[in-house]
């Protein structure tokens, strides 16, 4: 209560009308499956949405309040900086009042750019490269001699300019000092090929020699190579000629005419690098990857050593120190060694960079180094990366919106993130946070769980209030906030052993370790013990093995569940031997489509710098198809009905009767299994949470054949309702006769686990040795390492 001073000069107890705004007011919300929500959410305070997987959390949280926060902020721009942003489309609310400005922190991957490492995505290397072209001896050159994205070049020639009204002739030279290595240009690997995998030597071109994806020789790639006259297109490639050959393999990029067209021809290797290696191994389509795997090897460079560097720029050092060895060290050590410059005439340059590295450390990420890969980084990893730039910040009253912080984090590091998340609300800040972790549900200040169920049995608010209020309120995460998992009497006997050996990738210090088959098997330990690089990185290449990790599932808003499944393939058959015709009537991004809306179901207008507007197809209203096409059915559903149908109403409708469809109706019972009986076959990608994302990547992988399943943290982004439900699916794997591998930090896991392999002590260089094997029993009687400590707290043991 503030005293303020009225006209006359005398004190009144009436609070500043200013202070009045202490509330973030949602009216009306109906952003994806939300269903007319109000609620008021409390300013400078920690907030947490809770709810099932699927109810509304992000829609109410990033698609309405941190999408109109966005938008609101671009249009106090001028309309021509506005048409160089991204548009962003005002959310279906009614009413939005009392908004700040937003800071999202989200779980998107970083860029997964060959040439992005965790240096260049945090600006920690751009201030390395500056302080070393100022304190690096020898003296190389500025800051982008350091930088292994500039190549070092030199020219020179004439130069035509007018003076006094005369043409003056004059020649110049120039020269780009750049830190990328000339040989592997900056990506510190090279590739080598192997030709088996490329083509069959055996066959002419004709017949089909090529085995690279997208190579058919009736398509456009095979039509310029046989119309190139480099080689006869009927000739065996083993009776090639070196010159042949070489012309196939590796010829420079050459303009030619093909069937009459001017076309541009290049060997088959460097096609290769341009189109497939350009991009991120994890970026790749399945069949690009497999074939990248198949074909091609990656090594570190033997000319700079996998540092991507150039000698120059290695040969420059601060106390014996390269850039590269700085970039190599872990960030803790990296920070230790800045602490040692004192050098007044770049003081606040190594403030700067100190304040960045100790974020690392503060963050738990100070087992990373600057060279890492971003590509390679979890969710949980690249979103503690983000918040390094806010950690600092002197900005207040911001509202911070994080999406599931604790992933990735082992229980000892939760209370690090949750000190942090309160940290961030002292200064003055509104914070958040979308979480299923009840140790950090335990944290707010204030609670909205959205529910009761998810897609269109959720989007409503269930409770609002205290978390004391939650535990008492009957809600489903009120009643499950307390679950603890018990530890299993009696576990499973194995059936064999898959043997690791000298396991050495990144921190790992010779491992040598046998995982039990026929049981589920749980890796444990904090955030960057080497949990990953045992499981992906070390398991022997002939193991029976398949991987369902954390990469993002990529989908157009055309994408749906049963298309990214392959369940419209099955369907689409079934409907056009129903009616006698084509199955392509029944695509709507083929034939059948409404021509109007080119299939979309909407017409997109754009409107420059504004947000573009959508609008119902009056065509097809909606439906996407023709309305021909509609007229066939199938057990008397039209195409549009059926994928408006959830997938449980979906898996009756194809089980039995005059729809039965045994291929469609397996992937749907997969797809149930799983927990996603509530969505629609038609629902798009695009509006699937993380969590419901994650799982139909695991109904589509329980289809693979395969003897050992490993599954990367599965838990991401389910509630704790939702995981006693994925552990059902884990013991029926286990049952059906497969092997389980799972990494994860949920201690209802751990508890259910046959047997625990736990990695640490620490992380980085204190971890990368196996520190307990056993059953989760003998791990919590021990009590030995940090994640028996846990697990005993976690069951009451």
């Amino acid at each position: 209560m503030s005293m303020e001073t009225d006209t006359y000069g005398t004190r009144s107890t009436a609070p500043h009308v200013a202070d009045s705004h202490d509330m973030i007011r949602v009216h009306g919300a109906r952003e994806n499956n939300l269903k007319d929500v109000s609620i008021q959410i409390p300013k400078r305070r920690l907030t947490v949405f809770t709810g099932v997987s699927g109810s509304g959390k992000s829609s109410l949280v990033f698609d309405t309040i941190a999408a109109e926060s966005q938008r609101l902020i671009n249009e106090t721009y001028s309309a021509f900086v506005q048409g160089f942003m991204p548009t962003l489309s005002r959310p279906d609310v009614d009413v939005l009042d009392g908004l700040t400005t937003a800071i999202i922190v989200d779980q998107q991957r970083l860029g997964s750019d060959p040439r992005s490492t965790v240096g260049t995505a945090t600006d920690a290397h751009a201030m390395l490269r500056i302080l070393f072209s100022r304190l690096g001896k020898p003296y190389i050159g500025p800051a982008k001699a350091f930088s292994f994205n500039v190549a070092s070049i030199s020219g020179a020639g004439a130069v035509t300019y007018e003076r006094g009204g005369k043409k003056v002739k004059e020649r110049r030279d120039f020269t780009v000092t750049g830190g990328m290595c000339p040989r592997c240009e900056g990506r510190g690997q090279v590739t080598d090929f192997d030709l088996t995998a490329l083509y069959d030597d055996t066959k002419s071109l004709r017949e089909g020699a090529l085995t690279i994806p997208g190579y058919t020789m009736d398509g456009w790639y095979g039509r310029i190579f046989m119309g190139s006259g480099f080689f006869d297109p009927d000739k065996p490639i083993r009776d090639y000629t070196e010159t042949e050959l070489n012309d196939l393999l590796h010829k420079e990029a050459t303009k030619i005419k093909v069937e009459g067209i001017n076309v541009t021809y290049e060997g088959l290797i460097p096609r290769i690098q341009k189109s497939f290696l350009s991009k991120d191994r994890e970026a790749m389509q399945p069949h690009i990857r497999a074939f990248v795997d198949r074909a091609i090897t990656f090594t570190a460079c033997p000319d700079c050593g996998g540092t991507r560097l150039n000698e120059a720029a290695r040969s420059s050092k601060i106390k014996g120190i390269s850039i590269a060895d700085a970039c190599a060290m872990q960030i803790s050590d990296l920070a230790e060694w800045v602490r040692g410059l004192d050098e007044p005439s770049v003081a606040p340059l190594l403030t700067s960079l100190q304040q960045t590295l100790d974020s690392f450390v503060e963050i738990g990420l100070g087992y990373l180094s600057l060279d890492r890969p971003s590509g390679t980084l979890s969710g949980g990893e690249a979103q503690r990366t983000k918040m390094i730039r806010h950690l600092g910040s002197s900005l207040t009253d911001v509202t911070y919106v994080f999406d599931e912080p604790t992933i990735g984090l082992h229980p000892h590091d939760i209370q690090r993130m949750n000190n942090l998340l309160l940290r961030l609300r002292d200064k003055g800040n509104t914070v958040l946070v979308v979480e299923h972790k009840p140790e950090t549900i335990a944290i707010a200040d204030h609670v909205v769980d959205l529910g009761p169920g998810a897609g269109t049995a959720g989007g409503a608010v269930c409770f609002e209030g205290t978390v004391e209020g939650l535990r008492a309120s009957g809600t489903v995460t009120g009643r499950h906030l307390d679950d603890r998992a018990a530890v299993k009497d009696t576990v499973r006997k194995p059936t064999g052993a898959l043997q690791i050996r000298g396991a050495d990738k990144h921190n790992l210090r010779d491992v040598d370790v046998d995982i039990p088959l026929g049981v589920l098997v749980v890796i444990t330990g904090v955030a960057g013990s080497g949990k990953s690089s045992l499981v992906h990185g070390s398991m022997p290449a002939d193991a029976d093995v398949v991987t369902v990790d954390q990469s993002p599932i990529r989908g157009s808003r055309r994408s749906n569940p049963a298309t990214y499944t392959g369940l419209l393939d099955p369907i689409r058959k079934a409907f056009a031997k129903a009616n006698g015709v084509k199955p392509g009537l029944f695509s709507a991004n083929s034939e059948g489509a409404c021509p109007t809306c080119n299939g979309a179901g909407v017409i997109y207008t754009d409107l420059a710098m504004m947000a573009g507007v959508a609008t119902t197809c009056e065509e097809c209203e909606g439906r996407r198809f023709q309305a021909s096409v509609l007229e066939y059915t199938l057990g008397g559903r039209n195409i549009a009905e059926v994928l408006e149908m959830p997938v449980s109403e979906a898996e009756e409708f194809f089980g039995a009767g005059d729809a039965r469809t045994p291929a469609a109706h397996k992937i749907l019972t997969r797809l149930d299994d799983v927990g996603l009986g509530y969505l629609t076959l038609g629902q798009p990608l695009t509006t699937l949470s993380g969590g419901e994302r994650q799982r139909l990547k695991l109904a589509t992988h329980m289809g693979d054949k395969g003897g050992v399943y490993v599954l990367d943290e599965p838990t991401t982004g389910l509630h704790l309702a939702d995981v006693e439900q994925l552990l059902g699916l884990l013991d029926r794997l286990v049952d059906a006769g497969k092997s389980v591998i799972v990494i994860e930090h949920h201690q209802a896991v751990m508890a259910h686990a046959d047997w625990i392999i736990d990695l640490g002590p620490g992380a980085g260089h204190d971890g990368g040795r196996v520190v307990f094997e056993g059953t989760p029993a003998d791990l919590i009687a021990a009590r030995s390492t940090l994640t028996g400590e846990h697990l005993a707290a976690y069951t009451g043991a």
